[in-house]
């Protein structure tokens, strides 16, 4: 399909609007990824809708250090995927556009949440994130906007953010996209040599191996509550383990409801088998919390959880998640 390249908001106000209009944000270099959360708007939109792709790399994200200009700039490149995705409009303002007097001296605040995790080991990274979000936002004026799961730590800010100052615009969260040997999909992805790369598997095994120590705990938990109440939970359990060798009995036996510790514990052993590979992995962070404010959650917590990695190998952080559902939720 035809995709229009507009620089500033004036040109896309001009529009005529007749369905709904769907945004995806960018910083450019897009990969299947955005593809896939531009595909997404555009079954969201429909065929009389819209859908906006914005490419703006917001300097305001960028704290000391990092990697603002050698950050990729691809916008031929970009606005032909977005096309392809089905995009009917890529909005790419100058940084002149979208702060007119320079830097803003009123900015959105993350608060308490914008300070966990990423927060801690970026500090200011979020509230550049939502002010921008906030101004794309005013300036394309759309009815939905999706984000990735990937930044799932960015999603419940920008949904916590929507809420709490009515901005009125659903916010669509769109699950993480992989490669075929399990790296989610990042426009970092590309600084990695293949040896980095190798270590870099290591974010999303240990993901999913947490995942799976969960997937077998709540299964032998399941079957343990079809057991007749007057067999002890401790001796159904381990009955229930022998006859399932591939789970671990012992360990779901002896775990509280929801074994969030031994999910952290399946997933971290692998991060230190990682940290002594060559280049090794530099743990940030490994994290099971509350998606709701992203705090650690207990042994005792049952509903939605994100599971969370943050790792440096060589000069290429990465961060990547995935959620799980724990006890009566399941």
């Amino acid at each position: 399909m035809t995709t229009t390249l507009l620089s500033t908001a004036a040109e896309l106000h001009a529009r005529a609007r007749a369905g709904r209009r769907a945004v995806v944000m960018t910083m450019g270099a897009l990969h299947e990824g955005h593809a896939t959360l531009i595909r997404t708007a555009r079954a969201i939109a429909g065929r009389d809708g819209e859908v906006v792709v914005t490419v703006f790399v917001n300097p305001l994200q960028f704290g000391a250090g990092e990697d603002l200009d050698r950050y990729p700039r691809t916008l031929d490149a970009d606005v032909k995927l977005a096309g392809e995705s089905g995009a009917d409009v890529v909005f790419a303002p100058a940084v002149d556009e979208v702060y007119p007097g320079g830097e803003p001296q009123v900015r959105i605040t993350a608060g308490p949440m914008g300070e966990r995790l990423e927060g801690a080991s970026r500090p200011g990274h979020f509230d550049g994130m939502l002010t921008v979000v906030a101004k794309l936002l005013h300036l394309t004026r759309p009815d939905v906007a999706l984000y990735g799961q990937k930044d799932a730590q960015q999603l419940a800010l920008i949904r916590r953010m929507a809420r709490d100052l009515n901005f009125g615009v659903e916010i669509v969260g769109v699950p993480t996209v992989r490669e075929e040997d399990g790296l989610a999909l990042s426009s970092r992805n590309r600084y990695l040599s293949p040896a980095e790369r190798r270590t870099a598997l290591a974010l999303s095994s240990a993901l999913f191996a947490g995942q799976d120590r969960h997937a077998a705990q709540e299964a032998l938990r399941a079957r343990a509550r079809e057991v007749p109440a007057t067999r002890a939970r401790a001796e159904a359990l381990s009955a229930i383990g022998e006859s399932r060798a591939a789970a671990d009995a012992h360990a779901v036996a002896t775990a509280v409801p929801g074994g969030p510790a031994a999910v952290r514990a399946a997933a971290r052993q692998v991060l230190d088998e990682a940290a002594r590979l060559d280049p090794p992995l530099a743990l940030d962070y490994l994290a099971l919390v509350d998606p709701s404010d992203f705090t650690e959650i207990g042994d005792g917590f049952t509903g939605e959880a994100v599971l969370a990695v943050a790792a440096r190998v060589g000069t290429t952080r990465l961060i990547d998640n995935i959620p799980l559902t724990f006890g009566a939720a399941s």
